[in-house]
Protein backbone atom coordinates (compact mmCIF):
# COMPACT_ATOMS: atom_id res chain seq x y z
CA UNK A 1 0.00 0.00 0.00
CA UNK A 2 2.48 2.54 1.05
CA UNK A 3 4.51 2.18 -1.99
CA UNK A 4 1.41 2.56 -4.43
CA UNK A 5 0.98 5.44 -2.58
CA UNK A 6 4.46 6.78 -2.75
CA UNK A 7 4.56 6.40 -6.43
CA UNK A 8 1.50 8.12 -6.62
CA UNK A 9 2.74 11.21 -4.38
CA UNK A 10 6.06 11.11 -6.87
CA UNK A 11 4.35 10.96 -10.24
CA UNK A 12 2.08 14.21 -8.92
CA UNK A 13 5.46 16.09 -7.74
CA UNK A 14 7.18 15.29 -10.90
CA UNK A 15 4.41 16.45 -13.13
CA UNK A 16 4.24 19.85 -11.31
CA UNK A 17 7.63 20.55 -12.41
CA UNK A 18 9.79 18.85 -9.10
CA UNK A 19 13.05 17.88 -11.48
CA UNK A 20 15.15 15.57 -9.47
CA UNK A 21 15.99 17.65 -6.69
CA UNK A 22 19.68 16.91 -4.93
CA UNK A 23 19.07 18.36 -2.03
CA UNK A 24 16.20 17.86 0.50
CA UNK A 25 15.80 20.67 3.36
CA UNK A 26 13.53 19.96 6.75
CA UNK A 27 12.76 23.68 8.25
CA UNK A 28 11.82 23.65 12.17
CA UNK A 29 9.29 25.87 13.89
CA UNK A 30 10.55 29.41 13.74
CA UNK A 31 12.62 28.54 10.62
CA UNK A 32 11.21 28.72 7.39
CA UNK A 33 12.69 31.64 5.84
CA UNK A 34 15.31 29.46 3.75
CA UNK A 35 12.16 28.13 1.37
CA UNK A 36 12.50 32.17 0.65
CA UNK A 37 16.25 31.49 -0.95
CA UNK A 38 14.82 29.20 -3.77
CA UNK A 39 15.27 30.71 -7.11
CA UNK A 40 12.85 29.71 -9.79
CA UNK A 41 10.10 28.33 -6.80
CA UNK A 42 7.31 25.61 -7.30
CA UNK A 43 5.09 25.79 -4.42
CA UNK A 44 3.03 22.36 -3.79
CA UNK A 45 0.86 22.91 -0.69
CA UNK A 46 0.35 20.04 1.37
CA UNK A 47 -2.77 19.94 0.59
CA UNK A 48 -2.80 19.54 -2.70
CA UNK A 49 -0.30 16.78 -2.61
CA UNK A 50 -1.83 13.01 -2.49
CA UNK A 51 -1.56 10.96 0.62
CA UNK A 52 0.65 13.83 2.27
CA UNK A 53 -0.53 14.88 5.58
CA UNK A 54 -1.61 18.65 6.70
CA UNK A 55 0.10 20.46 9.30
CA UNK A 56 -2.16 21.36 11.68
CA UNK A 57 0.13 23.78 13.94
CA UNK A 58 -0.49 27.12 12.95
CA UNK A 59 3.19 28.45 13.26
CA UNK A 60 3.88 25.50 10.29
CA UNK A 61 2.85 26.78 7.02
CA UNK A 62 2.65 23.69 4.81
CA UNK A 63 4.46 23.62 1.73
CA UNK A 64 6.63 21.56 -0.66
CA UNK A 65 8.93 23.67 -2.36
CA UNK A 66 11.07 23.11 -5.43
CA UNK A 67 13.69 25.17 -6.47
CA UNK A 68 17.32 26.10 -6.76
CA UNK A 69 20.11 27.18 -4.10
CA UNK A 70 23.25 27.81 -4.67
CA UNK A 71 23.02 26.66 -8.36
CA UNK A 72 21.54 23.47 -6.80
CA UNK A 73 18.31 21.52 -7.25
CA UNK A 74 16.83 21.46 -3.82
CA UNK A 75 12.89 20.66 -2.24
CA UNK A 76 12.54 21.98 1.06
CA UNK A 77 9.37 21.15 3.45
CA UNK A 78 8.19 24.44 4.66
CA UNK A 79 6.29 23.22 8.13
CA UNK A 80 7.04 19.31 9.27
CA UNK A 81 4.32 16.97 11.23
CA UNK A 82 4.94 15.76 14.77
CA UNK A 83 3.45 12.95 17.41
CA UNK A 84 2.08 16.12 19.13
CA UNK A 85 -0.50 16.88 15.99
CA UNK A 86 -1.83 13.37 16.10
CA UNK A 87 -0.04 11.94 13.45
CA UNK A 88 1.80 8.42 13.51
CA UNK A 89 5.11 7.89 13.05
CA UNK A 90 4.16 7.08 8.98
CA UNK A 91 3.00 10.28 8.52
CA UNK A 92 5.51 12.18 10.32
CA UNK A 93 8.27 10.73 7.99
CA UNK A 94 6.32 10.26 4.76
CA UNK A 95 7.53 12.96 3.40
CA UNK A 96 11.41 12.01 4.05
CA UNK A 97 10.43 9.08 1.78
CA UNK A 98 8.81 10.97 -0.68
CA UNK A 99 11.90 13.40 -0.67
CA UNK A 100 14.36 10.24 -1.92
CA UNK A 101 12.19 9.03 -4.10
CA UNK A 102 12.25 12.13 -6.41
CA UNK A 103 15.85 11.77 -5.85
CA UNK A 104 17.50 13.72 -3.31
CA UNK A 105 21.23 12.51 -2.16
CA UNK A 106 21.10 14.54 0.86
CA UNK A 107 19.11 15.35 4.02
CA UNK A 108 19.46 18.37 5.88
CA UNK A 109 17.14 19.03 8.97
CA UNK A 110 16.82 21.52 11.14
CA UNK A 111 14.73 22.11 14.71
CA UNK A 112 13.98 24.22 17.46
CA UNK A 113 15.18 22.90 20.85
CA UNK A 114 15.90 23.91 24.54
CA UNK A 115 19.08 23.66 25.72
CA UNK A 116 19.78 20.70 28.89
CA UNK A 117 23.73 21.37 28.52
CA UNK A 118 23.36 25.20 30.27
CA UNK A 119 26.96 26.12 27.90
CA UNK A 120 24.53 26.47 25.12
CA UNK A 121 22.62 29.68 25.25
CA UNK A 122 19.89 31.31 23.21
CA UNK A 123 20.32 31.74 19.48
CA UNK A 124 23.28 29.15 19.51
CA UNK A 125 23.29 26.69 16.60
CA UNK A 126 24.11 23.17 17.57
CA UNK A 127 25.04 20.31 14.97
CA UNK A 128 23.34 17.22 16.74
CA UNK A 129 26.06 14.66 16.75
CA UNK A 130 23.79 11.67 18.10
CA UNK A 131 20.29 11.30 19.69
CA UNK A 132 18.04 9.64 21.88
CA UNK A 133 14.91 8.48 20.96
CA UNK A 134 12.30 9.09 23.72
CA UNK A 135 8.44 9.31 21.26
CA UNK A 136 7.98 5.43 22.49
CA UNK A 137 8.01 4.30 18.85
CA UNK A 138 9.72 3.64 15.64
CA UNK A 139 9.03 5.18 11.76
CA UNK A 140 10.16 1.60 11.14
CA UNK A 141 7.90 -0.68 13.29
CA UNK A 142 4.61 -1.40 11.01
CA UNK A 143 4.30 -4.71 8.66
CA UNK A 144 5.47 -3.29 5.23
CA UNK A 145 8.83 -2.01 6.20
CA UNK A 146 11.32 -4.71 4.73
CA UNK A 147 9.58 -3.79 1.37
CA UNK A 148 11.31 -0.42 1.77
CA UNK A 149 14.47 -1.46 2.78
CA UNK A 150 16.46 -3.55 5.65
CA UNK A 151 14.14 -3.85 8.75
CA UNK A 152 16.66 -3.64 11.27
CA UNK A 153 18.63 -0.25 11.06
CA UNK A 154 21.91 0.03 12.39
CA UNK A 155 21.81 3.37 14.10
CA UNK A 156 25.78 3.64 15.05
CA UNK A 157 26.26 6.63 13.40
CA UNK A 158 22.92 8.04 12.35
CA UNK A 159 23.57 11.35 11.64
CA UNK A 160 26.23 11.18 8.25
CA UNK A 161 30.13 12.09 9.37
CA UNK A 162 31.13 13.33 6.03
CA UNK A 163 27.82 15.64 5.93
CA UNK A 164 28.62 16.68 9.76
CA UNK A 165 32.06 17.35 8.50
CA UNK A 166 30.59 19.67 6.07
CA UNK A 167 28.34 21.84 8.22
CA UNK A 168 31.51 22.13 10.39
CA UNK A 169 33.53 23.40 8.04
CA UNK A 170 30.59 25.56 6.41
CA UNK A 171 30.29 27.39 9.65
CA UNK A 172 33.97 28.23 9.84
CA UNK A 173 33.74 29.92 6.64
CA UNK A 174 30.53 31.66 7.49
CA UNK A 175 32.48 32.63 11.25
CA UNK A 176 29.51 31.01 13.03
CA UNK A 177 29.84 29.32 16.60
CA UNK A 178 28.62 25.74 15.81
CA UNK A 179 28.73 23.71 19.05
CA UNK A 180 28.09 19.84 18.47
CA UNK A 181 26.04 17.69 21.09
CA UNK A 182 23.30 15.22 21.97
CA UNK A 183 19.86 15.77 20.60
CA UNK A 184 16.70 13.62 23.04
CA UNK A 185 13.15 13.64 21.13
CA UNK A 186 10.26 13.77 23.47
CA UNK A 187 6.88 13.24 22.53
CA UNK A 188 4.91 16.89 23.67
CA UNK A 189 3.44 19.13 23.33
CA UNK A 190 4.50 20.01 26.92
CA UNK A 191 7.59 21.92 28.08
CA UNK A 192 9.64 19.54 30.07
CA UNK A 193 9.15 19.90 34.19
CA UNK A 194 12.36 20.37 36.31
CA UNK A 195 12.56 16.63 36.77
CA UNK A 196 12.26 16.31 33.15
CA UNK A 197 15.35 18.40 32.91
CA UNK A 198 17.20 16.49 35.51
CA UNK A 199 16.62 13.29 33.84
CA UNK A 200 17.51 14.22 30.41
CA UNK A 201 20.64 15.65 31.57
CA UNK A 202 21.53 12.62 33.53
CA UNK A 203 21.01 10.46 30.72
CA UNK A 204 23.37 12.68 28.29
CA UNK A 205 21.05 14.87 26.24
CA UNK A 206 22.54 18.40 25.30
CA UNK A 207 19.27 19.80 24.10
CA UNK A 208 15.49 18.08 23.75
CA UNK A 209 12.89 18.82 20.94
CA UNK A 210 9.51 17.31 19.96
CA UNK A 211 10.52 16.32 15.84
CA UNK A 212 13.89 14.94 13.95
CA UNK A 213 14.30 11.68 15.48
CA UNK A 214 11.85 9.82 13.37
CA UNK A 215 12.90 11.74 10.08
CA UNK A 216 16.21 10.99 10.93
CA UNK A 217 15.67 6.77 11.43
CA UNK A 218 13.72 6.76 8.07
CA UNK A 219 17.02 8.58 6.07
CA UNK A 220 18.74 5.63 7.86
CA UNK A 221 16.64 3.32 6.46
CA UNK A 222 16.83 4.43 2.72
CA UNK A 223 20.43 4.89 3.26
CA UNK A 224 20.04 8.76 2.89
CA UNK A 225 23.11 10.61 4.04
CA UNK A 226 21.40 13.48 7.19
CA UNK A 227 22.99 16.01 9.05
CA UNK A 228 21.04 18.05 11.69
CA UNK A 229 21.05 21.33 13.48
CA UNK A 230 19.15 22.63 16.74
CA UNK A 231 18.46 25.89 16.77
CA UNK A 232 18.56 26.54 20.62
CA UNK A 233 15.71 28.70 21.99
CA UNK A 234 14.97 28.49 25.39
CA UNK A 235 17.54 27.06 28.51
CA UNK A 236 15.87 24.54 30.75
CA UNK A 237 17.65 25.16 33.80
CA UNK A 238 15.95 23.05 36.60
CA UNK A 239 16.92 25.09 39.37
CA UNK A 240 16.44 28.39 38.16
CA UNK A 241 13.39 27.22 35.56
CA UNK A 242 11.53 30.44 34.36
CA UNK A 243 8.32 29.52 32.39
CA UNK A 244 8.56 29.84 28.36
CA UNK A 245 6.06 30.48 25.79
CA UNK A 246 5.85 29.03 22.07
CA UNK A 247 5.84 32.65 21.27
CA UNK A 248 9.26 33.46 23.24
CA UNK A 249 10.94 30.14 21.61
CA UNK A 250 9.82 31.44 17.98
CA UNK A 251 11.13 34.96 18.42
CA UNK A 252 14.16 33.52 19.22
CA UNK A 253 14.45 31.18 16.14
CA UNK A 254 13.50 34.04 14.15
CA UNK A 255 16.63 35.85 15.36
CA UNK A 256 18.97 32.77 14.89
CA UNK A 257 17.35 32.01 11.66
CA UNK A 258 19.70 34.14 9.40
CA UNK A 259 22.99 31.88 10.69
CA UNK A 260 21.18 29.52 9.92
CA UNK A 261 20.38 29.87 6.52
CA UNK A 262 24.07 31.34 6.29
CA UNK A 263 25.10 27.64 7.05
CA UNK A 264 22.71 25.77 4.67
CA UNK A 265 23.44 27.86 1.55
CA UNK A 266 27.50 27.12 2.82
CA UNK A 267 26.61 23.48 2.60
CA UNK A 268 25.23 23.19 -0.19
CA UNK A 269 27.45 25.38 -2.11
CA UNK A 270 29.80 22.83 -0.75
CA UNK A 271 28.53 20.22 -1.93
Amino acid sequence: MIKEQLIETTQYLIKRGFDQPEVGIVLGTGLGKLADELSNPIVAPYSQIPHFPLATVEFHSGKLIFGEIEGVKTVVMQGRFHLYEGYDFMHITYPIRVMHSLGIKKLLISNAAGSINLDLKKGTLMLIDDHINLQGGSPLAFKEVALLGERFVDMSQPYDPDLSAIMVDAAEKQGINLKKGVYASVIGPQLETRAEYRYLKMIGADAVGMSTVPEVIVANHLKLPVAAISVITDEGDPDNLKPVNVEDIIRVAEEAEPKMMRLFKQVIKSL
